[in-house]
């Protein structure tokens, strides 16, 4: 729970990418967020956003960044992961998040930080620098997703059915034949309806066509009909990403590119995936024109995921280079 005394202590750490310090942090509203850091502690400030909204941070986030320079945070967003109370959808907003991860930066005692974050990560990263410009010393993004309910509607209806025809079949079949002219809609409903009998196969087969959209070579591109109602364990993310989709994120109509001037003087770097289905490469450019100070890094042979291959490089590459530009 306690940091390491000096830089190095902690090299001498037989993981260096083990926290230095992990606490459940109170920032009001009955919501405990887990917050962890690593690195060294008197490196290079950056905070760690992850995506959905809804799924939370994992080990190998740690990673992204050197041990050697950086001091990185990376925590649980509301509801999310290890925080509590888990999947809770009460008092959690953008602006929520916002203020959690300001009272995040007050307990770490950093001036300024490195923001990291890729699809809704990305979302929330530009929503805070936004918010906050002077407490920003750079910006990573990964898969540009502005939050907004056309983006998530082009992708799981046009871009499925053009990539996927049959897997947009399946997503459809799903549905009652009235609820399929607005198919996006008609599940973010299902997905927040009390009923499981309701909300269970909708969530399961929203998670699982998201995630074939997100990979460039995705595992399965059908949807198991047969699994949908079968009880088990449902996955986290549909919940939180129809609240906040339903929502608008919370946000006014095209927000982050109205408020893009903001960032002025803030570098920035876009990895952005070639094939990309559900943040396509147009999403980053759009922001990059309206962003003095960005680059856009396109990985060729590449989606949407982290993992998928050349992406998590370019990501690390990306958040040295911006540390190396903004020690100067």
């Amino acid at each position: 729970m306690m940091p390491d005394a000096d830089a190095a202590a902690a090299a001498k750490r037989a993981d260096p990418f083990a926290p230095l310090t992990s606490e459940l942090l109170d920032v009001g509203d009955g919501h405990e967020v887990y917050v962890e850091s690593v690195g060294r502690t008197d490196g290079i400030p950056a905070i760690y956003l992850h995506g959905g909204p809804g799924s939370g941070c994992q080990p190998d986030h740690r990673r992204l960044f050197d041990p050697d320079r950086f001091c990185a945070v990376l925590f649980d967003q509301r509801g999310c992961g290890r925080s509590r109370p888990k999947g809770s959808r009460e008092h959690n907003t953008t602006q929520h998040l916002i203020a959690d991860m300001e009272k995040i930066r007050d307990k770490f005692g950093f001036a300024r930080w490195m923001v990291v974050g890729g699809s809704w990560g990305a979302t929330l990263a530009l929503a805070y620098a936004e918010a906050h410009p002077e407490r920003v010393s750079g910006i990573a993004l990964r898969a540009t997703f502005l939050g907004t309910r056309a983006e998530v509607e082009a992708a799981f209806a046009s871009r499925l059915a053009q990539f996927y025809p049959a897997l947009h079949a399946d997503f459809l079949s799903v549905l009652p034949p009235e609820e399929r002219e607005q198919p996006v809609q008609a599940y973010w409903r299902r997905i927040l309806d009390a009923d499981p009998a309701v909300h269970g196969p909708a969530a399961r087969a929203w998670h699982d066509t998201e995630r074939a959209l997100s990979e460039h070579k995705p595992a399965r591109t059908r949807l198991d009909l047969a699994s949908l109602n079968v009880w088990r364990t449902l996955p986290a993310t549909p919940f939180m990403e129809a609240h906040y989709f339903v929502n608008d994120s919370f946000m006014s109509e095209h927000q982050l590119l109205r408020n893009a001037g903001r960032l002025a003087g803030v570098p920035g770097i876009i990895v952005q995936g070639r094939y990309d289905l559900l943040c396509p490469p147009e999403t980053s450019e759009a922001l990059a024109k309206v962003w003095p100070g960005s680059e856009v890094r396109i990985v060729e042979e590449a989606g949407h995921s982290l993992y998928d291959a050349g992406v998590r490089d370019a990501v690390m590459k990306s958040i040295a280079d911006l540390a190396s530009k903004t020690a100067r």
